[in-house]
């Protein structure tokens, strides 16, 4: 099962945690493969990128995979255009592929990740 993180993070214990993951490696400490992860600053910017109608759309590709965008819109009763430039961002983020056969979801699983407080 293929998996990617969405998290909003804190830019600053972002840095942090790089720099400190960074020392580690110069330092030749054997680090485990990271997983795949897109993050946002705030839970508006992840709301204003992944709208609703965005994640629906994702999910119905990931569910009828090799469809066109045309045909895509078509199913999900949207305007063309509008459906158009959803899969553009959504490719831009690399949710969606467009590959010869029609548009493809990489990814099994999704999850939303927001820590509230650093461990102590």
């Amino acid at each position: 099962m293929k998996h990617i993180e969405i998290a909003v993070i804190n830019p600053k214990d972002e840095q942090q945690a790089l720099l400190e993951w960074a020392a580690r490696v110069d330092a030749g400490e054997e680090m485990a493969e990271a997983g795949t992860r897109l993050s946002f600053s705030s839970y508006g910017q992840l709301h204003a990128v992944l709208t609703d109608k965005r994640m629906s759309l994702l999910e119905y590709v990931a569910q009828h995979e090799g469809l066109s965008i045309r045909q895509l819109a078509g199913k999900l009763n949207r305007d063309y255009r509008n459906v158009y430039d959803d899969v553009q961002m959504l490719a831009e983020l690399e949710l969606i592929e467009k590959r010869a056969n029609g548009l493809f979801a990489p990814y099994d699983d999704i999850s939303i990740h927001k820590t509230l407080r650093k461990a102590a």
